[in-house]
């Protein structure tokens, strides 16, 4: 795994700060309790979108992300604009998309989410650090299809429980390993979709080679996900020699001046 001992844990202040706004929502228990008593969204066949056809390119989630601890601001915020960001994927090719719904550290909101899942047809991703239930409700009540959890900040029972939480809200985790270990972790759930991110979240250091290696453990009844480091067509060549289904990709797009006609281009 790829690290420096000497440069921040930028997961740990992620996470001690998630709980922190967790422990805030819950005090505000009767503004939730109408999301926990709600029914969940039809379940509809989120799987398929993101199955790679034998023969064909990865299938692409496409990734709204304004800023990120390591990177700083990667796209100003504009009334309205990313609507049309995710609008543009969709027609681009996007199979899915991924919208970063945590504030301080990435720029986003669990409303960006809401206004792009009423705008598009295909399944969207609520890319937050999931820490506690409550966190799921709010997903499902903006719309979202699938709910990211990741290995490295839940013990191994709190894992299992979110994945269950998850489903029962009519959502699908995606269950997010960075190194062998973790996904060890995560092939021992029953999770469907796992990923692998070449990112570290700790350092924010990025290793593609690392990730390929570990894609390449996933079995195939699941669904492979490459996320991280994706930004050129050489980079989606060398995912699409994976055993990847399908790829994340976010700050490689969300820089270009019109990120889906960038998707496009990349996926031609």
């Amino acid at each position: 795994m790829s690290s420096v001992n000497s440069a921040p844990d930028h997961l740990a202040q992620i996470v001690a700060r998630k709980r922190v706004e967790v422990s805030r929502r819950l005090a505000r228990a009767a503004t939730f309790a109408r999301f926990a008593e709600a029914k969940g969204p039809p379940r509809t066949d989120i799987l398929t979108p993101l199955r790679r056809p034998a023969g064909a390119a990865p299938r692409v989630i496409a990734e709204i992300k304004l800023r990120s601890p390591s990177a700083g601001t990667i796209r100003a915020r504009v009334p309205g604009a990313l609507v049309g960001i995710a609008e543009g994927y969709a027609r681009g090719g996007a199979a899915a998309i991924s919208v970063l719904c945590d504030g301080p550290g990435f720029g986003g909101s669990p409303l960006d989410l809401r206004r792009v899942a009423a705008h598009v047809a295909v399944p969207v991703l609520f890319k937050e650090f999931v820490v506690h239930p409550v966190q799921l409700d709010l997903a499902r009540a903006v719309g979202a299809s699938y709910a990211l959890l990741l290995v490295r900040v839940l013990p191994q029972a709190e894992l299992v429980q979110l994945i269950a939480e998850t489903r029962a809200r009519g959502l699908e985790p995606v269950v997010e390993a960075a190194d062998a270990e973790e996904l060890e972790r995560a092939l021992a759930t029953d999770a469907t979709i796992v990923g692998v991110n070449a990112r570290d979240l700790r350092s924010f250091d990025v290793d593609p080679q690392r990730a390929r290696t570990l894609v390449a453990r996933i079995p195939p009844e699941r669904v492979a996900v490459f996320m991280s480091g994706v930004r050129t067509p050489d980079d989606l060549a060398m995912v699409g020699s994976t055993r990847a289904d399908a790829v994340l990709i976010g700050e490689g797009l969300m820089r270009h001046a019109d990120p889906g006609a960038a998707l496009a281009d990349l996926l031609r």
